[in-house]
């Protein structure tokens, strides 16, 4: 008879599997997984201000990426995105930097958003079923009869991999370097990186306008 320790076993990993599925789509539906406002600045919008807008990550590209698009939404509620200074041999936080630039611009605010790659998904992944065999001959009696199991197999070969981007988004006021916004925001994982940043963008900006600071 097939084990039933195997079989628990084997319905445990099926299980697992089902719940990542559903965190995955749980987490694309609510790209902005958390942010915080200071009520001293929720009614003090910063259109027609200057906001400095920087982004900081590990590949030179998606820095790139994500400052162009993060400049885009910041124009489109109403505020004038500042471009950064590049200053390779600064050292300090990237807070600091993009305060002092803020100030010498003459900007009322800093944004800066931090970019990582948050999972990575390969797909097609393990497969589930319900078969004959099991797992490698076991629920076979010892004469060499087969019984009906669950199986977990993972597909050889090449697959797709995609990478979800996260940012942390911080929106600083330049006169009193005090917090004024701040919010984590995802996106679904794909192999355009170009429409996740995008849409971190959109989804970060206009969260920001919600909390009224744009």
């Amino acid at each position: 008879m097939y084990s039933s320790n195997v079989f628990g076993a084997n319905l445990r990993v099926w299980l697992s599997l089902t719940l990542c599925a559903a965190l995955g789509a749980g987490c694309a539906a609510n790209p902005v997984q958390g942010q915080w406002t200071d009520p001293q600045f929720a009614n003090h919008p910063l259109q027609g201000a200057k906001v400095l807008v920087v982004c900081d990550s590990g590949e030179a590209a998606v820095k790139r990426i994500c400052e162009d698009q993060m400049r885009a939404q910041v124009a489109a509620a109403g505020a004038s995105p500042v471009i950064a200074p590049d200053d390779a041999n600064a050292t300090g936080s990237i807070r600091d930097h993009a305060l002092a630039a803020a100030r010498s611009a003459g900007a009322r605010a800093a944004l800066v958003a931090t970019v990582a790659p948050e999972v990575t998904s390969v797909s097609p992944g393990p497969s589930v079923g319900f078969g004959v065999g099991g797992f490698g001959g076991f629920g076979g009696s010892q004469s060499g009869g087969m019984g009906a199991g669950v199986g977990v197999s993972v597909p050889v070969g090449a697959g797709r991999v995609d990478t979800a981007y996260a940012a942390n988004i911080v929106l600083t006021d330049v006169d009193s370097g005090r917090v004024m916004w701040t919010s984590k925001v995802g996106a679904p994982g794909s192999q355009d990186i170009n429409q996740q940043l995008a849409s971190i963008a959109k989804n970060g900006i206009e969260a920001a306008q919600r909390a009224g600071l744009f």
